[in-house]
């Protein structure tokens, strides 16, 4: 028979029941607890290949280019940091404005102000060059200065006097003509020379490629690439080499 006292035995021994469930309850709160939020990733890939690479900002014919440089650090609000060589204001006046840039998630480079306007947004049309339309500017380019080749020295360029000298110490006075001779440029040596370049005795030049070639007696030929501006050096590569140096 089911009696008060029963009941009351049977309530008792329920407890520890209750107590052990509500243990393995969550706790209650005002808010659920979260996971914190990922940190923001710093810049992507193709940002960082953009930062370590120099660059050329330039119009369509080239006649008025500057270097610019691009950083990966923060440029306040707007975007990353824009470093512009400084005559790129006197050539480009509306780059005054350039505060920072960007690099969407479609890839498209922009040029913002310090308000975070696109002052210019560049696509990428090829590996290393980077074009966008201006409205009284035409296309403007970005291109990677080692993608810039420079066109091959024309015949005024490569015509006139020069020396041919070695440690410091001329060999020998030369005259590069403009006058053909054959297939190649007639030259003339000065008096005195060097034994190493009488023996050779040079009559013609030629440009082959990239290089500028000496044609001597004998179906002798000597190579020069250029060093520096207006100094070819003679190749291959010897510790102590020939250099054509223009006067």
């Amino acid at each position: 028979m089911w009696t008060r006292s029963t009941a009351r035995l049977a309530l008792l021994a329920a407890v520890p029941l209750v107590a052990v469930l509500l243990a393995t309850l969550p706790a209650a709160g005002p808010a659920t607890a979260q996971s914190p939020a990922p940190a923001p990733s710093g810049p992507s890939e193709t940002a960082r290949n953009v930062a370590g690479t120099q660059w050329e900002f330039s119009n369509a014919d080239r006649d008025r280019r500057c270097s610019v440089a691009f950083r990966t650090d923060a440029a306040g609000s707007p975007g990353m940091k824009l470093e512009l060589e400084k005559s790129c204001t006197g050539l480009f006046p509306f780059l005054r404005e350039a505060a920072a840039w960007t690099l969407g998630e479609n890839d498209f480079l922009r040029f913002v102000d310090a308000r975070g306007r696109v002052m210019l947004e560049f696509s990428e049309v090829e590996q290393g060059l980077w074009e966008a339309p201006k409205p009284g500017e035409g296309i403007l380019f970005l291109q990677t200065v080692a993608s810039l080749k420079r066109p091959p020295p024309s015949l005024d360029d490569m015509a006139g006097q020069w020396s041919l000298t070695r440690g410091g110490r001329t060999l020998c006075a030369v005259t590069l003509a403009a006058t053909p001779a054959g297939d190649a440029f007639a030259l003339k040596l000065g008096t005195n020379c060097d034994a190493v370049v009488a023996r050779f005795a040079p009559t013609t030049w030629s440009m082959d490629r990239d290089e500028l070639v000496l044609n001597g007696a004998r179906n002798q030929t000597w190579r020069f690439e250029e060093t520096d501006p207006k100094t070819w050096q003679r190749v291959p590569e010897t510790p102590d080499p020939i250099l054509m140096v223009k006067q």
